[in-house]
């Protein structure tokens, strides 16, 4: 269903359920103001035959006039169609007693007496019919006037001024709903030249929307669809500039890889075949340890990533471990890797299965690379109350303080042997994800310092 459709739905709803609430008040209101006007009219007769009946006549001629009355009405209720009057005539009655006689009477009035009060107004039933009556009484109570009304003769008349009042609206409503639908339709144009100016786009082409005379509401859906294309738009550069750079990294090492097997296949001599086939080796373990952190960085791209979820986790328990893995790469280029921690201290805490391990691979595997031969790395942990600490020292060269927000970026290298320039990017990412911080700093004994603070509970994005 289009908006517009369920805009007149909702409308003609709201319209259709007011108009009957309306048109039931009126109908009451009417009702009440239409008995009180033939209440009056009921009381009004009652004083103009009131009035008649007190004309200065004699008996003779007053026994002429009620003839004469009486004559009149028994032709009102035997005239046809034909004759002038009104087809209620015959439902208004009334009737004229003198103590228990009755003097005068309508056509449609019955032979018994309309109501048994002296005064006043009546509800009553007579001859299988509802009746209002009126009476007075004239001459110290001798006479009584009696005026009444048929009830289904005023229901009648009711519902035909209610349904006259309702008229103007059923037929005004289907008018109503086209007017509605024209306007709403109008009022939706812009929206209609937005979807079709979306609709008529290039899939490919990622420009901002542009659009003129925008109502309010329209300008921030335009607004939110732009800032939407300006990040795919970036995200695709992004993705692009990764291919690219990820290509370029590759293509040394996989050349070098073959040049050392070329060098293998070439000699005669095993022990140059062994040295060529030790190179190869250590080729394929840095092409490997590349394209493990290229696809660790891609499984953490903020456009990419699957949501967190944090499991209960012993820092130290895990830092160990990792370090451990590491420790034939110490051994190798004979570099002390040392542990501080308080053992008695509380290392929980929520993190991502694997996040320490790739942590201590990506921190303490680039400060084993770049500390010289015989040098030490130190890992330092500390519990605090809301957050873990953990602090590498190494003794290295050092990054200069310009350039430590730059080598958080992929691919930035810190220097000729700094490998691919992807590690701090992937443990920058890793702490976003867990809501940690990150802070490189100069080693007391020279080198760079990288402190992790990582929170206790998981709070990250």
């Amino acid at each position: 269903m289009s908006i517009r459709q369920r805009t007149l739905s909702l409308v003609l709803l709201v319209f259709g359920l007011s108009t009957l609430a309306i048109g039931v008040f009126s109908y009451r209101y009417a009702a009440h103001e239409i008995e009180e006007l033939y209440d009056a009219n009921l009381a009004q007769n009652a004083r103009l035959l009131e009035g008649l009946m007190h004309a200065p006549l004699d008996a003779e001629q007053r026994e002429a006039l009620l003839a004469s009355l009486n004559s009149a009405l028994q032709r009102a209720e035997l005239a046809d169609q034909r004759i002038a009057g009104h087809a209620y005539e015959s439902k208004l009655t009334f009737q004229l007693w003198e103590n228990d006689r009755l003097l005068l009477r309508s056509a449609s009035a019955p032979q018994a007496p309309l109501t048994t009060l002296d005064e006043g107004y009546q509800d009553t039933r007579l001859e299988g019919h509802g009746w209002r009556v009126y009476a007075l009484s004239t001459r110290g109570g001798e006479r009584r006037v009696m005026v009444g009304e048929r009830e289904d003769v005023r229901g009648e008349l009711t519902r035909a001024v209610a349904l006259r009042t309702l008229l103007p609206d059923l037929i005004g409503l289907p008018l109503l709903g086209l007017l509605l639908w024209w306007a709403i339709g109008w009022g939706l144009q812009p929206l209609s030249r937005m979807a079709q100016q979306i609709r008529r786009r290039d899939p490919h082409t990622l420009q901002p929307l542009i659009l003129h005379s925008l109502p309010r509401e329209l300008e921030t859906i335009a607004g939110a669809l732009n800032r939407l294309l300006e990040r795919i738009r970036a995200l695709r550069v992004r993705e692009k500039r990764f291919i690219a750079d990820a290509a370029h990294e590759l293509r040394t090492p996989l050349a070098v890889l073959d040049l050392h097997a070329q060098n293998a296949l070439a000699t005669e001599d095993p022990a140059d075949r062994r040295e060529a086939l030790d190179k190869l080796r250590d080729g394929v373990a840095r092409s490997t340890r590349l394209v493990t952190q290229l696809l660790t960085l891609a499984r953490l791209d903020p456009e990419e990533e699957s949501p967190l979820v944090a499991r209960p986790a012993d820092l130290l328990a895990d830092v160990r471990e990792a370090l451990a893995k590491l420790s034939p790469l110490a051994a190798e280029r004979g570099i002390e890797l040392q542990l501080e921690a308080d053992e008695a201290a509380d290392w929980r805490l929520a993190v991502e299965p694997g996040a320490i391990d790739t942590l201590i691979q990506n921190l303490a595997g680039n400060a084993l690379q770049h500390s010289p031969q015989g040098g030490a790395v130190s890992v330092r942990l500390t519990a605090g109350e809301h957050a873990l600490t953990l602090t590498i020292d190494d003794q290295g060269p050092g990054i200069p303080p310009d350039l430590r927000l730059e080598v958080l970026e992929r691919f930035h290298r810190a220097g000729p042997g700094a490998g691919a320039g992807l590690g701090l990017s992937i443990v920058d990412r890793l702490l976003q994800r867990h809501a940690g911080r990150l802070r490189l700093d100069e080693a007391p004994k020279g080198g760079l310092r990288v402190e992790v603070v990582l929170p206790r509970t998981h709070q990250g994005k």
